[in-house]
């Protein structure tokens, strides 16, 4: 099991007048592999982002993401685990053709129930290789993997989150913007893109 740690982002940067606190956007990770998870987890802490990551199979995500969201209340959601077609090169738009498609696409469609619920407006990753890209997106991710089904590295959707979460919230993140920086580009990750989660507030000091 992994620690649970939540690693909040204050960058304060002082003039004469004024402090500038940075508060980057709130991720929610959920990895179907225990190693993958671990090593999310490290990602994120190396960077010194606000980032919670759960171990959860890929058939118990549908059912534990309602949940997980209320607890942690995140800007940003990333779904993640191992997928396959099981036919390879065959039935592209059969979802009973891909080993764990079916669900994340029921994960998406959860955390957007929460949404609609809460008001909340997340940006959602999800998808692993060679997962169905169109069936995912269509259940209301923003982004996922894989439109070529293709073997996706694990860092890009991490990439992406830290995209996501150091843009500030008043600006769109497009996939033209990212997928230069995503080892498979468009062919792993591809979407509709998604606001920025950052958040900067100025405070009078006193001194």
């Amino acid at each position: 099991m992994l620690k649970k740690e939540n690693y909040q982002i204050g960058i304060l940067t002082r003039n004469n007048r004024s402090e500038e606190a940075i508060i980057t956007g709130k991720i929610l990770h959920l990895d179907g592999d225990p190693k993958y998870s671990k090593k999310s987890y490290m990602y994120y802490k190396q960077l010194g982002l606000n980032a919670v990551v759960k171990n959860i199979p890929e058939y118990r995500q549908p059912k534990e993401v309602y949940r997980l969201l209320k607890m942690y209340n995140p800007d940003i959601l990333i779904i993640t685990g191992h997928d396959s077609m099981l036919k390879k090169g065959r039935d592209f738009y059969n979802i009973y053709n891909y080993k764990n498609s079916k669900y994340f696409v029921e994960t998406v469609k959860e955390a957007r129930r929460y949404d609609r619920d809460y008001h909340k407006n997340l940006v959602i990753f999800a998808g692993a290789c060679q997962s169905y890209f169109e069936a995912i997106i269509q259940a209301g991710a923003n982004f996922a993997s894989s439109p070529a089904r293709i073997l996706i590295d694990y860092l890009d959707p991490l990439r992406l989150a830290n995209k996501i979460a150091i843009t500030d919230n008043y600006k769109y993140v497009s996939m033209d913007e990212i997928y230069k920086d995503l080892r498979d580009g468009k062919e792993g990750i591809d979407g509709v893109g998604g606001m920025g989660k950052m958040i900067k507030t100025q405070n009078p000091l006193k001194y």
